[in-house]
């Protein structure tokens, strides 16, 4: 009968190198606005699936959609203000 501990040991070796890096959960950090408003858009589209939208589902999604496109123009901001030399913005 084979042991399974010395696959275990082999899978779990590189278990440290598998965690995400400080400048990787940074950037998730960064990203999280926009993240949460493709989540707030995604459940606007998820509810009228099985139905008709109606117009307060339409207005919902349109406010959904604002929000996510102004969260993404914020962070293409962030980015292009971090990566010009001199501090100018």
């Amino acid at each position: 009968m084979e042991h399974i501990v010395t696959v275990q040991d082999a899978v779990t070796a590189f278990a440290d190198f598998m965690e995400p890096t400080d400048v990787e959960l940074d950037a998730i950090e960064r990203e999280m606005p926009v993240i949460l408003a493709d989540v707030d858009l995604l459940d606007a589209h998820i509810v009228t699936l099985d139905r008709t939208p109606t117009e307060l589902d339409n207005r919902r999604i349109r406010r959904a959609r604002r929000r996510a496109l102004a969260a993404r123009v914020v962070l293409v901001n962030l980015a292009a203000g971090a990566s010009l030399p001199g501090g100018a913005a």
